[in-house]
């Protein structure tokens, strides 16, 4: 039986081939004076790795990207907040019940610029993912970020979201709690806040979960990051009464990020490194900055009085383009 590389997904096997193979080379130890240089093997399977890597992600389809957005490896919202940002200072609790651990934000710089950073998080380590909720926000997380989103408007900072999420949390608790206000309490704010809001899908983009972020004025996705009313899972449940039929959910859903700019749905796409945000963390936060940063340039340049005016028409847009 062959051995499956676990830091790969099932359609980068070959991929993970070729690299084992790049890797006992490496290791390979050449006696000093010996006629013989692996080095020239080495780059001729490194460019190899990197031809065949380019063709396989240049035909991806929908399982595929949601499969990326989930990798172990995948960055996570920390990890941009820690290469994008400086001066990063948490704040904590919804001022009514709870942390609300699974959404972080703060105050931060962007180049110096001071703005308020709201993050979904799913936790890296199984005990951080315990106490994190998977990044499944409750309602005292939502209203966590309304809250300082309200804070941010208060001292005329910009605020950025990352949305990395697979859903608001569905449990008891969060219905006595009333997730459903948290989340449309969190639209309706979003959509009348007075500073400019930059909403990132870095990952995971699902259902009311990730609206209640993602309300701004300007919408980017990585490249390999999905957004969706639902998952494919959850959607081939209900259409096909089998989680199975979760491929064929994920192309009808049109969840990618080619998909939903052309549908606009959102304004840019990052593009992440080749074979994916894991493969190089450092520079995929360049890209992320990068964006985040001519966005806020942009936004800048819009009067206050008519920067909720904008946002709203961005929003009822999307029903124009898909009629």
């Amino acid at each position: 039986r062959e051995q499956m590389h676990t830091d790969y997904l099932d359609f980068e096997q070959p991929i993970a081939e070729l690299e084992e193979k790049i890797l006992e080379l490496h290791r390979i130890s050449v006696p000093e004076g010996a006629d013989v240089s692996i080095s020239e093997e080495i780059r001729r399977l490194e460019e190899k790795s990197r031809d065949l890597t380019r063709s396989i992600f240049s035909n991806i389809g929908a399982k595929q990207i949601v499969q990326l957005a989930r990798h172990p490896l995948r960055p996570l919202a920390t990890d941009y907040i820690a290469r994008v940002f400086t001066d990063f200072q948490e704040l904590h609790g919804d001022r009514h019940f709870a942390k609300g651990a699974a959404l972080i934000g703060g105050l931060a710089r962007l180049q110096g610029e001071p703005v308020m950073v709201i993050a979904q998080y799913k936790g890296r380590t199984t005990k951080e993912k315990v106490e994190r909720n998977f990044g499944m926000v409750l309602p005292e997380g939502f209203r966590k970020a309304l809250r300082l989103m309200q804070l941010a408007e208060r001292f005329s900072l910009p605020v950025v979201t990352f949305i990395d999420t697979p859903g608001a949390y569905p449990g008891i608790g969060a219905e006595e709690r009333n997730q459903s206000e948290a989340i449309a309490r969190n639209l309706f704010e979003m959509a009348r806040l007075k500073t400019p809001i930059i909403s990132v899908v870095l990952g995971e983009g699902c259902s009311g979960g990730a609206l209640a972020l993602g309300v701004g004025d300007r919408i980017l996705m990585l490249q390999y990051a999905y957004y969706s009313v639902i998952s494919p899972e959850g959607c081939a449940s209900i259409l096909w009464k089998s989680a199975a039929k979760a491929s064929e959910a994920a192309e009808a859903l049109g969840l990618t990020a080619e998909d939903l700019l052309g549908h606009r749905v959102i304004d840019g796409i990052i593009v992440e490194p080749l074979g994916g945000a894991h493969r190089n963390p450092n520079l995929a936060a360049e890209s992320v900055k990068k964006a985040l940063v001519e966005q806020l340039v942009s936004l800048k340049q819009i009067p206050k009085e008519s920067l909720v005016s904008e946002r709203n028409a961005r929003w009822l847009q999307i029903d124009h383009a898909e009629q």
